[in-house]
């Protein structure tokens, strides 16, 4: 709901500017009869909503279906919260990833061919909007306007949405990491939480003559030297977790395009390379005079 009400905020002045410019320009610039003016007006208005309605559905598409990953990965994260199997975690993250994979491979194209278009026809129209020395009136201008901003919000609607899923794909090691570290400092086996906390179990003389009062370890470790089964056990499930976050710290995962993960390093990167084609159109087009 709150993707459809900021697209309705943002494509509703484009459709009254898009509007008011085909009224103005068949007022004083198409002079034909008026029901032949009516037509070509509706005819020229419903086509740039239909070519309007049919972008930013594949882009909202797009948007769902990794608005949807992101709920997957947020169960990921309570599923990690739970004391679980590490091979139960592992098998979960293979499924994940094959899901984003799939979904990669099936919207690399659009978004490449978007993100070529977009930035294609923002560099023309800049370069013959600052190239012009004519003067710039609100019928050749407005078109040009509202074709700018749908295809600007387009591009930002499918960057988000990817880089989002990205993100949260990338946190999930992060998570990981701190469900190993609660589970190696706090055992959540009962067995060995109760062979820990009770001392009574452990002569005292034992545990004096094995370890020095300054071995920060004595207690946990004389209660697991006295049970080899549970120190096994222990050692096992420590050595699966490292496993399992060292393979998440591996494959962070994300949507791809044929191989560079969009992420906030790409957005840098082609944040940098479209200002740096905006700041070269702008030194070739736009001069001074001197003096």
């Amino acid at each position: 709901q709150e993707l459809f009400r900021l697209l309705l905020w943002c494509i509703l002045p484009c459709f009254v500017v898009k509007t008011a410019r085909e009224i103005v320009r068949f007022l004083y610039i198409f002079h034909e009869s008026r029901w032949r003016s009516i037509v070509v007006f509706l005819a020229s208005t419903m086509s740039w909503v239909y070519l309007t309605i049919i972008v930013l559905s594949a882009c909202m598409l797009f948007n769902l279906v990794c608005s949807l990953q992101v709920i997957h990965f947020e169960d990921y994260g309570k599923l990690l919260e739970r004391e679980v199997d590490a091979l139960i975690c592992l098998e979960e993250h293979i499924r994940l990833r094959y899901y984003l994979s799939k979904i990669s491979h099936r919207f690399r194209m659009f978004l490449l061919l978007l993100l070529l278009f977009v930035t294609a026809s923002q560099f023309v129209i800049l370069l013959q909007t600052t190239g012009y020395s004519g003067k710039i009136n609100f019928a050749d201008a407005g078109d040009i306007a509202v074709s700018s901003v749908v295809q600007v919000i387009a591009l930002l609607l499918c960057l988000n949405a990817a880089s989002k899923i990205s993100h949260r794909a990338q946190g999930v090691a992060s998570l990981a990491s701190r469900w190993h570290a609660y589970a190696a400092c706090c055992p959540a086996d009962p067995q060995i939480q109760s062979t820990t906390n009770g001392s009574e179990a452990i002569p005292p003389s034992s545990s004096l003559m094995d370890y020095s009062e300054s071995d920060s370890e004595s207690l946990e470790n004389t209660a697991l030297h006295h049970n080899p089964q549970l120190l096994s056990s222990f050692v096992s499930s420590y050595h699966k977790r490292q496993a399992l976050v060292m393979y998440l710290q591996s494959n962070p995962g994300g949507i791809t395009i044929f191989g560079w993960t969009v992420d906030r390093a790409l957005l840098n990167t082609l944040f940098s390379f479209e200002l740096t084609l905006v700041l070269f159109v702008l030194g070739e087009t736009i001069v001074f005079p001197s003096g």
